[in-house]
């Protein structure tokens, strides 16, 4: 572009001395995501849900019936302190999707040397799957009175 130094590029930083080190944006997003995932685990490991003043579901709290992530807050809070069976009673389909999650994770850290298991589960199919499946949980546990 005319009028631009081609020598740093806005995705780059200088350090004191002057040597210029190119920083992927990737790279910055991985290491945003951990900051927040590192608090978000710090939060819920020392506060409970159940006791605390976290807030209620607003679907639960109008309509006296439980959405698709009810439960979470303490089901992530059971997870983080090894009480799976605690954590399936609070929200079953968030302990059953974590092994999901954990693929998807390591298909996007790998998905240049594993293009067809990440396109498999980012392509539109999987999105219906998942569509679907969260559909289907929040009525079975309204009918059913799943956890």
């Amino acid at each position: 572009m005319a009028g631009c130094d081609d020598s740093v590029r806005p995705d780059s930083y200088t350090v004191p001395g002057g040597a210029v080190y190119a920083m992927s944006r990737r790279l910055l997003w991985w290491i945003a995501g951990a900051v927040i995932l590192a608090a978000l685990v710090a939060v819920y490991a020392v506060f409970d849900p159940a006791e605390s003043h976290f807030p209620r579901c607003p679907f639960l709290t109008l309509t006296g019936l439980q959405c698709p992530g009810c439960g979470s807050q303490r089901a992530v809070h059971a997870m983080l302190h090894a009480d799976f069976a605690g954590a399936f009673k609070s929200n079953a389909l968030l302990v059953a999707s974590m092994p999901l999650v954990a693929l998807m994770l390591v298909a996007q850290g790998m998905r240049r040397s594993m293009p067809r298991v990440y396109n498999a589960l980012n392509g539109r199919t999987m999105i219906w799957i998942v569509f679907v499946v969260i559909i289907v949980w929040w009525i079975a546990r309204n009918i059913w009175n799943l956890p």
